[in-house]
């Protein structure tokens, strides 16, 4: 089997069918998932659900309209707690798993065995400027690629299908969608989704963009557009951590470090640790909010 190559990793890829109004997106993620889960060590069914959530984070966040962000979450309440992945309008992405990491978990559990019953779907558009838009559904399907495809018949009334892959290396997926406002053949349709179907997990993760296209659809007139790079990235940082914490308010944090001698706060993507001791939240409240929480505690023991 060819491989892809290493110019073609990171890639997204748009095509249309000029004699059907469908189009495309191909997305294979060789070293950004290699960012993601070198990172923290995922059981192997969970790694495999996160990275078919990452590579259709990727494929849902090209259509966004504005500057922003793309979240789809899913939440469960058996031993998967949280998949969630995030894709930008600037070609980046990150991803992370919550799970109890205490349960034993076999590497070929489902997807709807890790996450048990009442479990939702979550997607969140979060815009550069303006509000945030998130629409919430229950789980239904045995897969990503089913709960995505379930969601969008319910959302966006469009004709969809999504092929999914992941394994240790990369995380890939394949989109297919109808174009608004236009008709298209039932018999044309169903040709074209049966086509994707017969794509191996391994043809998935493992083809570049142009081969997959051709092994699929090299009877119907394909129109590739020029590919995408999408790199990993975290939009964390210690402003945000510290503005987390003014939210807090300073007798709680005061009261944190006053007893820990620091808070520590550690990004669930990128797993980046921000360390604030009694000079930094003293800095950040403008007064020695660590003193004063001494003073209070000290008091409260005389009174008792």
């Amino acid at each position: 089997m060819e491989t892809i190559s290493g110019n073609h990793h990171d890639q997204l890829t748009r095509f249309v069918f000029d004699q059907c109004p469908v189009r495309g997106l191909h997305v294979n993620l060789t070293q950004v998932w290699q960012h993601i889960v070198d990172r923290k060590t995922y059981p192997v069914a969970i790694r495999h659900a996160l990275g078919e959530l990452t590579a259709a984070a990727v494929l849902l966040a090209s259509n966004l309209k504005f500057e922003g962000s793309l979240i789809v979450q899913v939440q469960g309440q058996g031993i998967l707690k949280m998949l969630v992945a995030e894709a930008t309008s600037a070609g980046t992405c990150r991803a992370t798993a919550r799970w109890n990491e205490e349960a034993d978990l076999d590497a070929h559990m489902s997807l709807t065995e890790l996450l048990g019953e009442g479990g939702v779907f979550v997607m969140t558009l979060q815009p550069l400027q303006g509000e945030a838009w998130q629409g919430i559904v229950e789980l239904t399907g045995d897969s990503i690629a089913r709960m995505l495809m379930n969601y969008m018949a319910q959302s966006e009334q469009l004709d969809t299908h999504i092929e999914l892959a992941s394994d240790e290396h990369h995380a890939a997926g394949l989109l297919l969608q109808r174009l608004p406002s236009q008709d298209i053949e039932p018999n044309d349709w169903q040709t074209l989704t049966a086509l994707t179907e017969t794509l191996s997990s391994e043809e998935l993760n493992q083809l570049d963009a142009a081969t997959v296209l051709y092994r699929l659809f090299h009877e119907q007139p394909v129109r590739v557009f020029e590919p995408r790079r999408i790199e990993f990235a975290c939009s964390c940082s210690r402003g945000k951590v510290s503005d987390m914490l003014l939210l807090l308010g300073a007798k709680e944090v005061g009261e944190a470090v006053a007893e820990e001698g620091s808070i520590e706060v550690n990004c669930d993507f990128c797993h980046e640790r921000y360390v604030f001791d009694d000079t930094d939240v003293n800095t950040l409240f403008g007064q020695d909010v660590v003193k004063l929480a001494k003073e209070t505690a000290t008091e409260e023991i005389r009174n008792h």
